[in-house]
């Protein structure tokens, strides 16, 4: 073969003696007939005792094959026999994939069952890529094996289609190569299954659908190999019958990576004959032997963990100071790379609580905003403001949520030096009432030294909020790209009234205000409380209304005066993470729940905690209805605790004596996910009238991938990818679109990419596709445990808020973090693709 310029002659050896010592053991202890669990058992031959290796050595170019791109199918098996329809179909499948498509992506394939090949150097090196359609036990010899090994060290691709998982068995490098191996006890009959299409890059799956539904053999792992691979699709456990060895709500199907040299693609998929003659399927080993034979570039390295670092900016806090870092409780990245950071008004131990409401300095902290410079590696504390949230911690009727809330900066950042911020001021508490004012304020940040001008404050907004009893305050502010400033407003409404179901408790007040009746505040048209408002802030400081918003403040129904015209979203609960995707301009939110931990037959649903993409003005719910329209139960005067009828999802009505807005309310929009201590987005059969069972042992899970427990839900951003930003270290276009949620909690709750149907999402449509970060925004009490909020910065990387191991303090384990990816550039490099003769 006529070497091409970027060939150059390596000469590489095989598997070295103790590895085939070690093989050859392995096979005599199997031949004896103890066959290790999870291995695939066989005629005799398949476990015969091997000859002595060979002492030459192989030359192969590297990378192998040449312009003319020529594919290998082998497809030898240890049992010996007829070629199966399964092998017969694959063939003609790849052979026509080779000679359709564009010219320039075209190649010629050999198919042989004649294992020789692998030891022929002048042979095998005229092949870009390996596609093994065999199975049935140990199909090489060690000679082979090595020179398959040679073949992958030199550049080389290889495909394994299915059976080919059970070839060399006893082979730790095959099975690295492939990635893992079958349960013995996988299903082996045909059904139909969903399989979510993750990686919408890759050309193997680039054009597939996000839910692919089709009919194949399924096979399970003995060990699942997500983190270790780049997987590129999962099947859904939930649409067939997996069998006892199920590997559960993550069970990869497709997957590539990066491997001794070359470039592996295994898919468990084309267990049938029919599969080969799929359209869909033809396309997904298309383009895996795209980039096996280095005709075309991929990243399989995007979703393997190692590839990520996590690192810790800052340092714990020098002592009695928050000189590093206060109680954390929200970031937001400046163009320039800079990280601001605020903490909410806990300090450390050391610091005086008073909750002592006859103390003029009840409840008085300060709300702390710090400035990390990634030029530096220095932290500034570039201000602090006196507010009211600082009581420890304790019951509802002494802690308390408020403070330095939210930040936000400017569009004009760079030039204006404007930073937004939601608090509630020690200044306007009303001691007597027990009475706050939480406000919204621009203040002007020094661009040059990183510190606040405290004297600039411009109040846009404020509105009176209750602080006799905690708790959710909200907090998050996000962007759009039209310059609409979205405030998110927790229901400001105590949880301990009401056995953790709906928050909807009329009788509790102090001095004429209730304290446990979310119809006041989240159920209130005429009410800021439990929203998402969306504002225009002007540059004299004030604001005006967008259109679109759910009312004008003008409307006329019932009497008008009822509603307010900054309101985007009602019916929120404690959404203290918001985000806007730029892109498309939807707006993302997450949101605490109650407290209750199971569902009621009489009550209604267990607490959930909610994720939402909103694309439109609407009422999510609260305290009316939770999840996919589950409705709670009414309850009123003059007994609270009987219960009344169940609330109209679709009609609902605030009758709450405390209620000064509408009566009648916008039907509620149901949301994308919900999780309980039970699981995920449980569901229940519904009666005659629309009202589910909420019988426990009736749930059905439509979101296996998680689980709640303690539960504090906090939204995450839609990833953008940026080519041109120069940052190797920037996370890749595969997790372009997909949206990032989690909770503040490490254990079994999520922390998860998902990717959303655009057509359905809008309307409540669950997520079509998750997968788990928890070793890439790692957990543990050394990790990032208490994860508060979390954004992507202009350089590309990851940045998160650590909120501590206390609460209503700051502790040593408070921390600001960036991960960043490292793993490197799409493979093969791009002076090795494959070019053909001219």
């Amino acid at each position: 073969m006529r070497s091409t310029p970027h060939q150059k002659p390596l000469v590489l050896r095989g598997l070295d003696r103790d590895r085939r010592r070690r093989r050859r053991a392995v096979a005599a202890v199997l031949a004896s007939g103890a066959v290790a669990a999870g291995l695939l058992t066989g005629p005799a031959a398949s476990a015969r005792p091997f000859p002595e290796p060979s002492v030459t050595t192989m030359s192969l170019p590297s990378p192998p094959g040449g312009a003319n791109v020529r594919v290998l199918v082998y497809y030898g098996s240890a049992a010996g026999g007829d070629e199966s329809p399964v092998v017969n179909a694959g063939i003609a499948a790849i052979e026509k994939i080779g000679q359709s498509g564009p010219a320039a992506q075209r190649f010629k394939i050999t198919a042989t069952d004649d294992a020789s090949v692998f030891t022929n150097a002048t042979k095998l090196g005229r092949f870009n890529a390996v596609v093994f359609l065999t199975g049935g036990g140990d199909v090489l010899d060690p000679d082979q094996e090595a020179g398959l090994e040679s073949f992958m060290e030199a550049g080389g691709g290889f495909v394994g289609i299915h059976d080919a998982a059970r070839a060399e068995p006893y082979s730790d490098w095959f099975t690295g190569l492939i990635g893992a191996r079958p349960a013995d006890s996988s299903p082996a009959n045909v059904q139909r299954a969903t399989v979510e299409v993750g990686d919408r890059q890759h050309p193997a799956t680039k054009d597939l659908p996000v839910q692919w539904k089709r009919p194949d053999q399924w096979l399970n792992w003995e060990k699942n190999p997500s983190g270790s691979v780049h997987t590129v699709a999962r099947v859904r456990e939930s649409t067939y019958q997996p069998g006892a060895s199920a590997n559960g709500a993550d069970h990869p199907v497709s997957w590539c990576r990066d491997y001794d040299g070359g470039r592996s693609f295994y898919t468990g998929m084309g267990g049938t004959a029919s599969s080969y003659d799929e359209v869909d399927f033809q396309s997904h080993l298309r383009g895996a032997l795209l980039w096996t034979s280095r005709i075309v570039r991929a990243d399989c390295k995007a979703a393997i963990d190692s590839n990520y670092k996590a690192e810790r900016l800052t340092q714990p806090n020098q002592a009695g100071q928050n000189d590093q870092i206060g109680e954390p409780h929200g970031l937001v990245t400046a163009p320039d790379g800079r990280i601001l950071y605020i903490g909410r008004g806990g300090a450390d131990s050391s610091q005086p609580v008073i909750t002592d409401w006859s103390n003029p300095d009840v409840g008085k902290g300060k709300g702390e905003i710090h400035v990390y410079d990634p030029k530096t590696k220095k932290v500034t504390q570039a201000g602090a403001l006196t507010v009211f949230g600082n009581k420890g911690g304790g019951d509802e009727l002494t802690k308390v949520e408020e403070g330095l809330l939210g930040i936000e900066l400017d569009p004009k950042f760079e030039q204006n030096g404007y930073v937004y911020l939601h608090y509630t001021p020690h200044s306007q508490l009303d001691r007597d009432k027990q009475m706050a004012e939480r406000r919204v304020s621009r203040f002007t940040l020094d661009l040059t030294t990183n510190k606040l001008d405290m004297g600039s404050e411009k109040v846009l907004l404020k509105w009176p909020v209750q602080v006799h009893s905690c708790c959710h305050a909200g907090g998050g502010m996000a962007w759009d790209s039209k310059g609409n400033l979205y405030i998110a407003t927790g229901d400001n409404n105590s949880s301990g009234f009401s056995d953790g179901y709906s928050g909807n408790n009329p009788q509790p007040n102090y001095k004429g205000v209730s304290f446990a009746d979310a119809r006041r505040t989240a159920g209130n048209t005429n009410n800021l409380n439990g929203k998402i408002l969306r504002i225009h802030p002007e540059a004299d400081g004030t604001y005006t209304l967008p259109e679109g918003n759910l009312f004008t403040g003008k409307e006329t129904a019932e009497g008008g005066g009822k509603t307010r015209g900054e309101i985007y979203v009602m019916g929120v609960r404690n959404p203290a993470r918001i985000s806007v995707d730029k892109k498309t301009d939807t707006l993302y939110a997450g949101w605490v729940g109650p407290d209750a931990g199971e569902p009621s037959t009489t009550w209604g649903p267990a607490k959930y905690d909610t994720f939402a993409v909103i694309t439109k003005a609407s009422n999510r719910g609260w305290p009316y209805c939770m999840g996919n329209k589950q409705p709670y139960r009414d309850r009123n005067l003059p007994d609270p605790t009987k219960p009344l009828g169940w609330y109209d999802c679709d009609h609902p009505k605030n009758e709450s004596p405390n209620n000064d807005g509408l009566v009648n309310l916008p039907p509620v929009t149901g949301n994308n996910i919900w999780y309980s201590p039970q699981g995920g987005a449980p569901d229940y059969p519904r009666d005659a009238n629309g009202i589910p069972s909420y019988k426990k042992e009736e749930a059905k899970y439509l979101l296996p991938w998680l689980k709640g427990g303690g539960q504090a839900a906090m939204d995450g951003p839609v990833y953008r990818y940026d080519a041109s930003i120069p940052n190797a270290d920037k996370w890749p276009s595969y997790w372009d679109g997909k949206w990032f949620v989690g909770d503040f909690y490490d254990a079994t709750q999520p922390r998860h990419a998902v990717i959303m149907d655009p057509k359905t999402a809008g309307d409540g449509g669950i997520p079509v596709h998750a997968e788990n970060l928890k070793k890439i925004v790692p957990v543990g009490n050394d990790g990032i445990k208490n994860l508060m909020d979390w954004k992507f910065g202009p350089d590309g990387a990851l940045y998160v808020l650590d909120y501590g191991r206390g609460f209503f303090t700051s502790d040593p384990k408070s921390a600001l973090w960036k991960v960043t990816y490292t793993g490197g550039e799409a493979t093969p490099a791009a002076g090795d693709l494959a070019r053909k003769a001219q």
